[in-house]
């Protein structure tokens, strides 16, 4: 098996061996630990993007870029390997992370190292590594002690624990979160209680947003991207289980669906747990099921949403 964090290491490495080229800059924070800033005081780039989502993945997917034909804008194209292990055990933006006034969810392979989630036990996944890379959307950096805190959990030494972070409305940001299209669908399977380890291949598309000037719209589009735009082939072999819960995967199954993300959030006080969870997978979901030679999908693309919001 491959080992998450070393294989992510190596994304973290070229980001930093290119880090003029892909627009990143890489310092040590106070603790020891090594930020890889891509989106917060540097300009990033496509490739950072790229780069920061195959960390994410912890080396067992890859991203490329298209374009979305139906909307004129880029789009992310994600491959998966072993995908229960790659989008739930690494990509999950799972771990919350606070102290010192900060908050963000830490997503990563990283938290294959703590385990603290309770999918662990569910996926029977842990890891053990020297090195550790975490990754962070938020627009400020952690504070030493926090990173101190995650260092200790991850078992590695601090100088070892490695930060990729980038702000909600940056270009590698924007592409590091609609690059979890193939995740939502896992973790929608996930939560209606299928054995995602039955799933042996995922892929994806998602547009790519435009980039606004605030965060709060740019967590709205991103998201919009993933409910209304993205889209996600599954290849699984299953006798039976998996029939039942095909029409519940793509987003338009959930009685939140319709709606511009931001104004979801806006009728719910901002409260993100008051949003339908089942909300949270893509706008088309197709199941290739190899035990019986069907294929379904369902779900449908609304790009009449999406032009209307981000063209203005």
């Amino acid at each position: 098996m491959i080992n998450l964090n070393e294989s992510a290491f190596k994304r973290v490495k070229e980001m930093i061996d290119r880090s003029d080229e892909v627009g990143v800059s890489a310092f040590k924070a106070g603790c020891g630990a090594t930020i890889v800033d891509a989106g917060i005081n540097s300009r990033g780039s496509y490739e950072a993007g790229r780069l920061f989502a195959e960390a994410c993945l912890g080396g067992l997917g890859s991203v490329s870029f298209a374009v979305d034909l139906e909307l004129s804008v880029p789009s992310v194209v994600v491959k998966v390997a072993n995908p229960s292990v790659a989008c739930l055990a690494s990509q999950y933006a799972g771990w919350a992370l606070k102290g010192e006034g900060f908050y963000a969810l830490g997503s990563g392979p990283a938290r294959s190292l703590y385990g603290n989630e309770p999918l662990y036990a569910t996926l029977g996944y842990r890891e053990r590594s020297s090195v550790a890379v975490l990754a962070i959307e938020s627009s400020k950096f952690p504070p030493d002690s926090l990173l101190e805190t995650v260092a200790a959990c991850c078992k590695v030494d601090i100088s070892n624990l490695y930060v990729l972070i980038a702000s909600t409305n940056s270009l590698a940001g924007s592409i590091q979160i609609v690059s979890r299209v193939v995740e939502t669908a896992l973790h929608k399977l996930f939560e209606l209680g299928y054995d995602v380890s039955k799933v042996l291949h995922g892929f994806g598309t998602c547009p790519i947003p435009p980039l606004p000037e605030d965060f709060m719209t740019a967590m709205g589009w991103t998201n919009d991207a993933v409910l209304y735009g993205g889209k996600v082939w599954i290849t699984l072999r299953d006798e039976v289980a998996v029939d039942s819960l095909v029409e519940k995967l793509p987003s338009s199954s959930s009685s939140d669906y319709g709606l511009p993300f931001l104004d979801l959030f806006k009728r719910y006080n901002y409260d993100f747990y008051q949003v339908d969870p089942m909300l949270f997978s893509p706008a088309v979901v197709t199941v290739n099921n190899l035990a019986t030679g069907h294929l379904s999908s369902v779900g449908r693309k609304n790009a009449q949403l999406l032009r209307r919001e981000w063209f203005r």
